[in-house]
């Protein structure tokens, strides 16, 4: 067990290291660059004095060698140091610690939601001796997974905010401004875990050892809800993994949507102005949240089946 929990915290050390890196490659080929953006010069470089061009990015370390800036830039990021932003000159720390409990608060929401609702949406379809009811309930993760985010989000704005006002259509107004955001957010991700799930259980519900427990008189429920349930429930939680970053990055549309305060409209001005610093910071940290779901998952996957433990084992 304890070789298993090295390897995959190094295999997390190791992903970090490569989202840092992409995302620092991406940003540093873009045309432009953050100085000039923060001057209002966009891609010309016409309307402000060179010299002061030139000193801000002596400042910011922008003139020196791309290999360099990145050794700089890596070292301060392992202490946890990810500079100033360009744009506004505050800590990026301080930035995205003021945006990050309003979109933890959103995705976890979204992410609770999209495995009740999809996790029982999946045990019901495959529970239920009604043939037209199964189908009828498997033909909705499909759709729900198709359907575009954000045009959910602008359809629940509105029905339940500008027809029904129900809810706030904007901001981050309590509960109340939270339930619709969470909900879009939420639709693709409970779709795609009910989709998995579904075929997992239908394909557990024939294996050898569920028929014996019918043979030895377990009730449906019973054999449905332990038996099958725990082994089936495997590819759900990968999925869960994968969704966790997945979530984040959608809160990039839902906050610009509903015009809530988050890392998702942090993330969209960083990406316009080229504050690299912040951009940087959004990617480690969504990385760091990604790499710490997989990681826990990974850690409960032996407590459900001892044997990958026992396969992981060297011989």
């Amino acid at each position: 067990m304890r070789r298993y929990v090295i390897r995959r915290v190094v295999q997390a050390a190791g992903v970090l290291w490569a989202a840092y890196t992409v995302a620092f490659l991406v940003l540093d080929y873009l045309p432009g660059d953050p100085v000039s953006a923060m001057a209002g010069q966009g891609l010309d470089q016409t309307s402000t004095d060179p010299a002061q061009i030139a000193q801000l990015k002596h400042e910011y370390g922008f003139d020196k060698p791309v290999l360099v800036q990145y050794a700089e830039y890596l070292g301060r990021a392992v202490r946890g140091d990810f500079g100033d932003s360009v744009a506004t000159g505050r800590p990026v720390t301080s930035t995205l610690a003021d945006a990050l409990p309003a979109t933890l608060q959103l995705t976890t929401a979204a992410l609770l939601l999209a495995i009740l609702v999809g996790g029982g949406l999946a045990v019901l379809a495959t529970y239920t001796s009604m043939r037209w009811l199964r189908q009828v309930l498997l033909s909705l993760p499909p759709l729900g997974v198709s359907v575009p985010t954000f045009w959910v989000g602008l359809m629940l704005v509105e029905l339940f905010s500008f027809r029904a006002h129900l809810f706030p259509a904007f901001g981050n107004d309590g509960l109340r401004g939270l339930v619709l955001p969470a909900i879009a957010l939420a639709i693709p991700s409970g779709a795609l875990i009910s989709q998995v799930l579904a075929k997992s259980l239908l394909n557990t519900l024939n294996e050898p050892y569920v028929q014996t427990a019918r043979a030895k008189g377990a009730g449906r429920a019973r054999v449905h809800l332990r038996h099958a349930l725990r082994n089936a429930s495997l590819p759900a939680l990968t999925v869960i993994g994968v969704l966790a970053g997945q979530l984040m990055a959608n809160s990039v549309v839902i906050e610009t949507v509903f015009s809530r305060n988050g890392l998702g409209r942090v993330t969209a001005t960083a990406v316009g102005s080229q504050d690299i610093p912040v951009v940087q910071g959004v990617v480690v940290f969504g990385s760091f949240v990604f790499v710490l779901v997989n990681l826990v998952i990974d850690l409960v996957y032996p407590l459900i089946d001892p044997r990958i433990v026992v396969a992981g084992r060297p011989a």
